[in-house]
């Protein structure tokens, strides 16, 4: 063994290679040269002493920062600095969504939006147009952030408007999945989207928070809750929602729909009269699975 191999080994025997204390912060935990054992602890690094301060005269003032242009249309998360904007947290909303308003120059047309349309309830004529609404759309999202968006529907007045700051709609039975009903139990955050088609051509956000009630439970908690006797539309559970945000969905975009009469096959598990396979998927699926010789059996995305 030649001579510089054996002082190595020498020098690593004589290490402390202990492992640091778990509960040393590993912003707080020092890092440097090993400590040898029974040696000396190397002197401390001398610091520098800081260069005196200038006199208050002789202080120059900090240069101005450049302006920020805003982003253009497309490149609204490139380079984007939210530290630049004020969130404006007086008013409702999101950070991101106030950030835009001021990178996009819209900032006074949405506070005019805020301060003559936004409520944190249900005024009267809201709370009419909710009782004759016979279908909603509710979105929900999960602990991640991952999106769904649902359609409820029913007779007109299926939602119910149980106070000014509160309404509740039905969950009947359905396809088992449970989607919006899991997203809420971890994220109880909801957004109901209400459209008149057929008369007014105009449309209802009620923004809140959502928690689940058996329908027994419900009816123990609040009177005046109609009985259904039609299969189908008997209620499993309610979703009560307590409003954070009402307001109205202009109707510049909102197609006026004619109702047809039609027969509702409420509560109805005849695969064809729920729509079958509209899109094909099952069938898809089956005739990839022949190929891979796989008779019978359903691959989900691919895989």
């Amino acid at each position: 063994m030649d001579i510089k191999h054996s002082r190595r080994l020498a020098r690593m025997a004589s290490m402390d290679l202990t492992p640091p204390d778990s509960s040393d912060s590993p912003h707080t935990q020092q890092y440097g040269p090993p400590q040898v054992s029974g040696g000396t602890p190397p002197p401390a690094p001398q610091q520098a002493a800081p260069p005196p301060a200038p006199a208050p005269s002789a202080q120059r003032p900090a240069p101005a920062q450049p302006p920020v242009d805003p982003p253009v249309a497309g490149e609204l998360t490139e380079g984007y600095q939210p530290a630049l904007f004020d969130p404006a947290p007086a008013n409702p909303g999101s950070e991101g969504e106030h950030q835009l308003q001021q990178a996009c120059g819209t900032t006074t047309r949405a506070e005019r939006f805020y301060n003559d349309q936004m409520l944190d309830h249900l005024n009267e004529e809201m709370q009419e147009f909710v009782g004759r609404m016979d279908m909603a759309f509710v979105a929900t999202a999960d602990a991640n952030g991952e999106a769904d968006c649902s359609l409820r529907a029913g007779p007109p007045g299926f939602l119910l408007v149980l106070n000014d700051k509160c309404v509740a709609y039905p969950e009947y039975r359905g396809n088992g999945v449970m989607a919006s009903l899991g997203n809420i139990i971890e994220n109880p955050h909801v957004g109901i989207m209400l459209i008149d088609f057929v008369r007014d051509q105009i449309g209802l956000h009620i923004n809140g928070r959502a928690r689940i009630v058996e329908d027994d439970k419900m009816r123990e908690e609040f009177t005046g809750i109609p009985e259904e006797t039609v299969r189908g539309r008997i209620p499993e559970r309610w979703v009560v929602v307590e409003i954070a945000e009402a307001y109205i969905h202009c109707r510049k975009h909102i197609p006026r729909l004619k109702p047809a009469e039609r027969h509702r096959a409420w509560g109805t598990d005849d695969s064809k009269r729920k729509g079958g396979d509209y899109f094909g998927v099952r069938q898809q699926r089956r005739e990839a699975a022949a190929q891979c010789g796989e008779p019978g059996q359903l691959r989900v995305n691919g895989s």
